[in-house]
């Protein structure tokens, strides 16, 4: 270990490494049993929970033991959160014409996409065309997105409607006859169980204790046991070993996402996630001290490829985009200096898939609380926008607030983009200096063209 992982050139040891890569393991485990939730949208999708905690539990060990053996980094990588809320939505708003395969398809496409861009360095190129502005407003916009879903499915947040058919759905109700209200927490204990979760999760988290999200989760759980919430009925009978007969391997339809004509979908998926890997790369590498190495970025271009790889390894497994989470900061935080680190929270990965009957009685109420509490942590970023000039902060703000109003990260992308160019370009022709990138102008026109050729809501 001490050879292959260069454990004293990184100033740390093995007992270090283990103890990071458990402590990542624990901060991010939340995914093991939201990710499913999420993707399964309560069987809306027509997903099936354990196979997609199965291939949540393998994608995330297999592909970040790759991260660790490949590139000796100290960082994790599951199913992101946000992109498989993305991914659900995709689904549930088509209508019945993309299915969930197609949309894994999707996803799997988007992974070709991410190694061709990675091996011909367009993908750097990307990231330095989007001003950091827009791009830390696109993680901002994204945990609002998560908060959302996670108030909608809890029942905090409903829909008030003003002289209308409750059964009409949103895009068909104008102007100001709905509202949104917050749910009676006093009458109706699902809504109770979420406050209390919220709470409860809130509380350790500000306490700073580890895995608080995790520990939220499951103290909520205990919590709806004598509540009547949570069912613990499923336990009864139930499989320990991994049903690995269920697993979607290989169920993704790429032609038919092709036929489906979903290009903005498959554009959405690679877009967002090439801003989240970067920043969570080398956020996590520099807090870590690996970017002052003189190898430091050769690294981190040899890890952005194993995050492309993990992407359409995850589609073929039967779960959305796998990407690097900023959970791994917190096993940097406790001395993880190298792959062994990431090694370690991966084969912790694998091990818990012998707890699926554990997740299955898991209430959404407390996943919901751990959705919201997810978005906190995402909208750190808003502190890196530019709010002062307003050529970035204006559509760092559209790109924020359209995401969970419209319900769509790709129009607070799109808008983001658009608007960055329209101001860029006008102050230009008056004595501005801003900066557009050629690539601006090209995601410029493909933005127009869907705007124009595809449906908004997806």
């Amino acid at each position: 270990m001490e050879r292959f992982f260069r454990l004293q050139e990184n100033n740390t040891n093995v007992r270090t490494e283990i103890i990071a890569g458990i402590t990542t393991f624990i901060t991010m485990a939340y995914i093991l049993i939201v990710n499913p939730l999420t993707l399964t949208a309560g069987g809306a999708t027509g997903m099936n929970f354990n196979s997609v905690f199965v291939a949540t539990a393998l994608g995330a060990g297999i592909v970040t033991i790759l991260m660790g053996l490949l590139v000796n980094f100290p960082i994790a990588l599951a199913p992101g959160m946000g992109l498989n809320a993305y991914f659900a939505t995709v689904i549930l708003s088509s209508g019945g014409t993309i299915t969930w395969q197609m949309a894994l398809g999707a996803v799997f496409i988007s992974g070709i996409i991410f190694i061709i861009l990675t091996v011909t360095k367009i993908r750097q190129l990307m990231l330095e065309a989007i001003p950091k502005s827009i791009r830390s407003a696109v993680t901002v916009g994204i945990g609002l997105f998560i908060a959302i879903i996670g108030f909608k499915n809890s029942g905090l947040l409903s829909a008030f409607y003003i002289g209308k058919d409750p059964v009409q759905s949103l895009h068909q109700i104008s102007g100001f006859d709905w509202l949104l209200q917050l749910g009676n927490f006093v009458e109706n204990k699902h809504v109770l169980l979420t406050v209390i979760g919220l709470l409860l999760t809130s509380i350790l988290m500000a306490l700073r204790a580890p895995a608080a999200i995790l520990l939220g989760i499951i103290i909520t759980t205990i919590i709806g046991i004598p509540m009547g919430i949570t069912d613990l009925g499923s336990l009864a009978g139930a499989k320990w070993v991994p049903q690995f007969s269920q697993v979607a391997f290989g169920s993704l339809d790429i032609m038919g996402a092709l036929h489906a004509g979903i290009l903005t979908i498959i554009f959405t998926f690679t877009f967002v996630e090439l801003f989240d890997t970067f920043g969570t790369m080398t956020g996590t590498a520099a807090k870590a001290g690996l970017l002052d190495k003189p190898d430091g970025k050769e690294k981190v271009g040899r890890a952005m490829l194993v995050d492309a790889t993990g992407v359409s390894i995850g589609a073929l497994l039967g779960t959305s985009t796998i990407t690097a989470f900023v959970e791994s900061a917190a096993g940097v935080a406790q001395g993880g200096r190298t792959g062994l680190t990431a090694v370690t929270t991966g084969i912790l990965f694998i091990l818990s898939l012998f707890l699926a009957p554990l997740a299955l009685i898991v209430p959404g109420e407390a996943t919901a609380a751990a959705l919201i509490l997810v978005g906190v942590l995402m909208m750190g970023a808003v502190r890196e926008i530019e709010w002062d000039e307003f050529v970035y902060s204006i559509p760092a703000f559209l790109t924020i607030v359209l995401m969970p109003f419209s319900y769509s990260i790709a129009n607070g992308i799109s808008f983001g983009i658009l608007f960055y160019v329209f101001l860029a370009a006008a102050g230009n022709l008056i004595g501005g200096k801003h900066k557009i990138h050629w690539l601006m102008w090209i995601l410029f026109v493909l933005i127009i063209i869907r705007f124009l050729f595809t449906e908004l809501n997806v």
